[in-house]
C-alpha cells in the first residue's frame, strides 16, 4: 500500500491511497463516521423560556450545535470512574442566558471549559422579542456516531483515481471551459492534461467530446477525502481511525482466542 498526500487544510484531508480495495476503504469510512467520538450535548435544562418556540425545539437546536472537542481531557461516561452518573471528567456544562430584542447565537453559551466551545458561534438558536428571556444549562459528554450522528466528527469517501485517454478531440478549447476542475489546458493548440489529481470522474468532458475521451476510475487505486465538521482536525480523524482500528482488531484477536 502507497499513500500520497494532495492537499491538507481545515476543511479536508485529501490523499491518494495505492494497492486497497474498495471493501477496506469501505470499513475505514464507517469506522469515522461511528467509532470516532466527540463532544456534544446531550440534555438541557431549561430554566427560563418566554420565546415563541417550544422548550423541546430549543432543546434540538442545541443538541446540534458543533463542539470543538477535547478528547484527552474527557472519558466516555461508559468508561468514567463516576459510572456514568455524571462528572468533570465526563460531562462539561455550557450556560446561556439572553434577553430579547436579540437573535440567540451558540458564541453566547459559557462553556466552563475553554477548550470545548462551539465551532460556528453564529449558529442561531431563536429570536427573542423584547422582554422575552432564554436560560439554559446544557449538559455536554463524549460519545460517538453509534449513538447519534451529532457526535459524528465528520465524513470521509472516496473515488477510483481516473484515467483519462485523449482521442481525436476536434473541439478541444471547448472541453478546456466544460471541465468543472480544470483538469485540462491548451498546449501548442492541442489538448493536454494539466491536474488529474483534481478529476472527478463527472464525464463532462466525454459526452462533450462525443466519446473522443475515455475517463475510469481504478478499482485498485483511490483518492480519499476526510472533511471534518469543525469538532476534530483531520489530523486527529486520521489518527482516531488508525487507534481505533487498533482497538477492534485486539479486541477481535482476544474473542477468537477464547474459542480454543
Amino acid at each position: 500500500m502507497e499513500m500520497k498526500l494532495l492537499s491538507s487544510d481545515k476543511e479536508n484531508f485529501r490523499f491518494l491511497v495505492k494497492g486497497i480495495s474498495p471493501a477496506e476503504l469501505n470499513a475505514f469510512r464507517r469506522v469515522i463516521v461511528n467509532h470516532l467520538s466527540s463532544m456534544a450535548v446531550d440534555t438541557v435544562e431549561i430554566l427560563d423560556n418566554s420565546s415563541a418556540l417550544y422548550d423541546e425545539t430549543i432543546a434540538q437546536r442545541i443538541g446540534l450545535v458543533v463542539l470543538k472537542t477535547d478528547k484527552e481531557s474527557y472519558f466516555v461516561k461508559e468508561n468514567c470512574k463516576c459510572k456514568g452518573a455524571g462528572c468533570a471528567r465526563c460531562t462539561l456544562d455550557l450556560t446561556l442566558e439572553a434577553e430579547g430584542p436579540c437573535i440567540v447565537t451558540a458564541d453566547m453559551f459559557k462553556s466552563k471549559d475553554p477548550a470545548v466551545v462551539p465551532v460556528y458561534g453564529k449558529t442561531p438558536i431563536v429570536k427573542l422579542l423584547e422582554n422575552q428571556r432564554l436560560r439554559v444549562i446544557a449538559h455536554a459528554i463524549l460519545s460517538t456516531g453509534k449513538d447519534h450522528v451529532k457526535y459524528s466528527p465528520g465524513l470521509m469517501y472516496y473515488q477510483g483515481y481516473p484515467s483519462i485517454k485523449l482521442g481525436n478531440v476536434k473541439n478541444a478549447e471547448d472541453i478546456v471551459e466544460i471541465c468543472p476542475r480544470k483538469v485540462f489546458e491548451m498546449e501548442s493548440k492541442k489538448l493536454k492534461i494539466k491536474n488529474i489529481d483534481a478529476c472527478i470522474l463527472c464525464n463532462a468532458c466525454v459526452d462533450a467530446s462525443a466519446n473522443e475521451i475515455e475517463v475510469k476510475g481504478s478499482n485498485k487505486d483511490f483518492i480519499v477525502t476526510i472533511e471534518p465538521w469543525g469538532q476534530l482536525t483531520p489530523q486527529e480523524m486520521v489518527e482516531g481511525l488508525v487507534e481505533s482500528l487498533h482497538e477492534q482488531i485486539d479486541e477481535l484477536s482476544e474473542e477468537i482466542k477464547k474459542l480454543k
